[in-house]
């Protein structure tokens, strides 16, 4: 019989499709369903990261102030609960991104998600909450040689920004760190990235909120809002809520303000969880400090450890729908388990015979600038904070403080900055998203294989300031 690395395809034989993290006998009993009318200060739309850190932050502002949250399904069901739990302090989807957008308030930037880094650590700590959080760093590692240019200089630039906690790592130095032979360089960003369970955050949040008096409702979507009177209304299967402010989590899924809705798209990304692995594959791979890592290509992957000594790989193909839908049948894609395999033993070798415990997949929001945008509407009654791109575990905190602050007319550091006072370009609409999503990823993938080089279309994209530079 074929090894698992003769044919990765065995190693998925045993994965079950569904997310590790929520496939946890730790999971919380849903609460109830909304039922008959509710009146609040504010109302939160969305059960996921960007809704539950909104509700507890207003509540931690304001104890007085009455919230409730309304979620569609259950809370940390969707992309707050599946993704990779990297906790990133970076609010700008990475240096890069920043320098080329926000090069003259990156320094800020920088130091407000590091605080908001410190913050997320010390709320874990205040409610006690169990999601193996762990400040461990990332590593981004060179696998092709144009790219340990590219760490060099992000090293250069980290340093003349005055940004600590950065450090290059030639070939022997990565692979003393975790043992590839495809790794050809790294870039060690020792003290601004966290891994944890996300699931468990989320649930931890949950609790949280209600400790607070945050009143949840889960199994209740909710409807476009209305306003009017001075408040807000919002109709649910069962009941309706009056609110003076609404903030909305929605995220990937359709905006319930329509004209937010062409600033994001949906993207499909999918990963594998192996089994536990055993004293000697562990000693085989080395990763004793349990850091986060990341390769540097257009199509990259994403990996870490676990708690309990499983691998999670994840990332390289990146799918978008026609028309922007987000449906469950979409969560799945065989053909995307399979590269990952075929990748995950191309990087590491000598695990040759691990298997896969879970697979899967889901919607996350991106948008042209591949980091958060916030805004309000409804006269100021409403507010969004979306587009986070998958670095969304840290920075929704960051995102609700930012909602807070415009809801409540407040004048601070963060609503002065440029970032939060843009707005990324909108997509246009189909068939000329779905196309140029297409011709964009072909270009990406083409770069890859040809040391990096852009073509005139990744150029024309570059120049038109949209976001596929990550």
């Amino acid at each position: 019989m074929a090894s698992a690395a003769m044919n990765p395809v065995r190693s998925l034989s045993d994965a079950h499709p569904t997310p590790f993290w929520l496939d946890d006998p730790a999971r919380p009993e849903a609460r109830p369903a909304l039922v008959g009318d509710e009146q609040c200060d504010l109302l939160v739309i969305g059960g996921g990261y960007t809704g539950l850190w909104t509700a507890l932050r207003a509540k931690e502002r304001d104890p007085q102030r009455d919230v409730v949250l309304v979620e569609a399904q259950e809370v940390g069901w969707a992309a707050s609960g599946r993704n990779g739990g990297f906790c990133a302090a970076s609010l700008t989807h990475g240096l890069g991104n920043g320098m080329s957008r926000w090069p003259g308030e990156l320094p800020a930037l920088e130091r407000l998600g590091q605080r908001n880094l410190d913050e997320i650590e010390a709320t874990v700590a205040r409610y006690a909450i169990d999601c193996d959080f762990e400040r461990s760093g990332e590593i981004d590692v060179a696998t092709a040689p144009h790219q340990i240019a590219e760490l060099q200089q992000t090293a250069r630039d980290a340093e003349r920004l005055g940004l600590g906690g950065y450090e290059f790592l030639d070939r022997d130095a990565v692979r003393a760190e975790v043992d590839s032979p495809t790794f050809l360089a790294g870039l060690w960003n020792r003290t601004g990235v966290a891994m944890l369970h996300p699931a468990r955050l989320a649930w931890g949040l949950k609790r949280a909120c209600l400790e607070l008096g945050v009143r949840i409702y889960e199994h209740t979507p909710a409807e476009r809002p209305v306003t009017g009177g001075g408040a807000v209304r919002v109709a649910t299967p069962y009941g309706r809520v009056r609110a003076r402010r609404v903030a909305l989590g929605t995220n990937a899924f359709p905006s319930p303000v329509r004209r937010i809705r062409p600033y994001v798209v949906p993207v499909y990304d999918h990963a594998l969880m192996t089994e536990p692995l055993s004293p000697d594959q562990l000693a085989a791979v080395g990763w004793q400090r349990r850091q986060g890592l990341s390769d540097s290509a257009n199509h990259f992957h994403y990996f870490r450890i676990t708690a309990d000594q499983r691998i999670l790989w994840g990332g390289h193909d990146i799918v978008y729908r026609f028309g922007q839908r987000v449906r469950a049948e979409h969560d799945h894609r065989p053909a995307t388990y399979r590269t990952l395999a075929e990748h995950f033993f191309r990087c590491f070798p000598q695990l040759e015979g691990v298997r896969f415990s879970h697979a899967w997949g889901g919607a996350i929001d991106t948008c042209s600038r591949f980091s958060a945008f916030f805004g309000t509407a409804h006269g100021g009654r409403i507010g969004y904070a979306l587009g986070y791109t998958g670095l969304g575990v840290g920075a929704t905190r960051f995102g609700a403080d930012v909602m807070l602050d415009l809801l409540d007319g407040q004048d601070t550091e963060r609503t002065r900055l440029r970032m939060v006072r843009s707005k990324p370009l909108p997509f246009p609409p189909e068939p000329l998203r779905w196309a140029g999503i297409g011709i964009t990823q072909w270009s990406m993938t083409r770069a890859d294989r040809r040391g990096g080089r852009r073509n005139l279309w990744l150029k024309a994209m570059d120049k038109a300031g949209l976001g596929f530079d990550s």
